[in-house]
């Protein structure tokens, strides 16, 4: 079996050592090269063409969020971020590394004599492993960025739609960024979020969608009435569902698939309550979480979406969710927006985003 090639961009030599020991520690993986520098980590990545970087964020001359971006646009790669700049608590930061194109943050390893040194060495390994599994997505520049021409889809009036639910995992935040920047503030119906995110994230992760696409997200409360033009975020540890009344229903109902909040909860209480008037979407993310429930939504009657394969950093829920013939539509977050404009604006507003479909 071929072992992962990394590149390690540190400036530390004390860290960048420890990291390069504890990688090639593993059989599985091999260190190919090293840099010091943001500049040189990018064209080391060029030049080496490793399988996944780990990238510090606090570097001499460019930092660690621009050399992931440059590579990113040139010499695409998986990169994890490895910085003692991490903090849990700064959400912001954290996505801002996502959004520059890297896949993870995690602090560096701690010292071979501390208590924790075995833990974190683990943890590294396993994230690099687990990194170099994940399709790499080009992040183009922004003044070159093209928006290529989309088919045209057929869009039948269902019932009317009266709420709208998204799942997402992996690379789900910089997607959802996406679809609720196209959809716009003032879009007619609730839109209920389920993401997989680690601890303490998810009201960074609301304030940061404020913030980034004006759309209002607010963390969801127990039995809180579902609003026309607000989202909800399913909060940490616990699973979010909606009643026949259009209330907000927390749980803290054992995990599923090892996730707490997890989408098939929601899903489920879709097809309960909601049938042919809910919109269901599965994008980017590892596993199957809420597959089986979106088929049970389109049996239903209710209109179901996957994210297509091309735009999804993992297509495993969506994949997935293809395979089983449980997605009606198969699109890109700009067409899923455009999409659920046609099918819930008024027909005015429907037939111009028809056309843009």
């Amino acid at each position: 079996m071929s072992r992962i090639n990394v590149l390690v961009v540190e400036d530390s030599p004390v860290v960048r050592e420890l990291i390069i020991h504890i990688l090639d520690s593993d059989p599985e993986i091999s260190v190919i090269g090293a840099a010091a520098r943001g500049e040189d980590g990018v064209e080391a990545a060029a030049r080496l063409q490793p399988d996944v970087i780990t990238m510090d964020i606090n570097l001499p001359g460019i930092n660690g969020y621009e050399a992931t971006r440059r590579i990113m646009e040139t010499a695409p790669t998986r990169i994890v971020i490895v910085s003692a700049s991490y903090d849990p608590q700064d959400v912001a930061k954290s996505l801002r590394v996502v959004e520059a194109g890297a896949l993870a943050i995690l602090p560096p390893p701690l010292g071979m004599n501390h208590p924790g040194f075995q833990a974190r060495a683990a943890e590294l390994i396993r994230l690099v492993k687990l990194m170099s599994e994940i399709k790499v997505v080009r992040r183009w520049p922004k003044p070159q960025a093209v928006l290529k021409p989309q088919p045209r889809i057929e869009v039948p009036r269902p019932p009317k739609i009266e709420v709208v639910a998204m799942g997402a995992s992996t690379g789900g935040p910089l997607v959802l960024k996406r679809i609720l920047g196209s959809l716009g503030a003032g879009f007619p119906v609730p839109v209920l979020l389920v993401q997989h995110m680690s601890p303490g994230f998810v009201p960074g992760l609301a304030e940061w969608l404020r913030q980034t696409t004006g759309y209002p997200v607010q963390v969801a409360q127990h039995r809180q009435e579902i609003l026309p033009g607000q989202a909800y975020l399913a909060p940490d540890g616990w699973h979010m569902e909606v009643d026949r009344r259009g209330r907000i229903e927390l749980s803290d109902a054992a995990p599923i698939v090892g996730l707490r909040p997890a989408i098939a909860p929601l899903f489920r209480s879709l097809s309960q309550f909601y049938g042919s008037r809910a919109v269901g979407i599965l994008l980017t993310g590892m596993g199957d979480d809420g597959v089986i429930e979106l088929a049970r939504m389109r049996e239903m009657g209710a209109v179901t979406i996957a994210q297509d394969k091309e735009s999804s950093v993992v297509h495993g829920m969506p994949g997935e969710a293809i395979k089983l013939g449980a997605a009606a539509y198969i699109l890109g977050p700009e067409q899923i927006a455009a999409l659920l404009k046609a099918l819930i604006e008024p027909d005015w507003k429907a037939q111009k985003a028809r056309d843009q479909i």
